[in-house]
């Protein structure tokens, strides 16, 4: 069994090397376009876990709903294992722990390693060469390409930005972007 500590080391280790690693962003097309909502889900998210006081991450909606801290740390997991779906290398050291999402609660860690799987996230997006764009993968037991995992994890980080709005909302935080927008938070 891989303890907490070691996750979150294997983690840290894997930030440094996507951090020496990270090449142009691209200023134009479907990259451009990915690495910028995934860029625009990771301000949001990170923004949101910063104002959710910490004694809150434990709330959940309802009994069986992940938990304010479950919803981060599922972000985190599926951001650092999507990738391989497009045939994206999973960095040496990382290791995802099948209970991390229950396992893993302190606000900093949280914080910091929603940080680093969205730097991975918007890396692979880079990662995957144009030739094989078209290359079928089997997505969850369905047919897509490459490509369609790279949108699969730009949709599915925000969906659930909004369940976290929601959350958020639910304990009477206004989700930072928001204030002082004109509109009403």
């Amino acid at each position: 069994m891989v303890s907490k500590r070691q996750i979150i080391f294997n983690l840290l280790a894997l930030a440094v090397a996507a951090g020496s690693s990270a090449s142009a962003q691209p200023s134009a097309g479907l990259r451009s376009e990915l690495v910028a909502q995934l860029a625009d889900a990771e301000r949001k998210f990170v923004g949101l876990a910063q104002a959710v006081p910490a004694e809150k991450y434990g709330w959940r909606p309802a009994k069986g709903v992940r938990s304010i801290s479950e919803v981060y740390m599922h972000m985190v997991g599926a951001n650092f294992m999507v990738p391989g779906l497009a045939g994206v290398k999973t960095p040496t050291g990382v290791s995802l722990a099948k209970d991390m999402e229950t396992s893993v609660t302190d606000k900093a860690q949280i914080v910091d390693l929603l940080k680093k799987s969205f730097a991975y996230a918007k890396q692979a997006v880079m990662d995957v060469p144009d030739d094989q764009m078209d290359a079928s993968v089997n997505l969850f037991g369905a047919t897509s390409t490459k490509r369609g995992v790279l949108v699969l994890m730009a949709t599915h980080a925000h969906e659930h930005l909004g369940q976290s709005i929601a959350y958020a909302r639910m304990n009477a935080v206004v989700p930072p972007w928001s204030m002082g927008s004109g509109g009403a938070p």
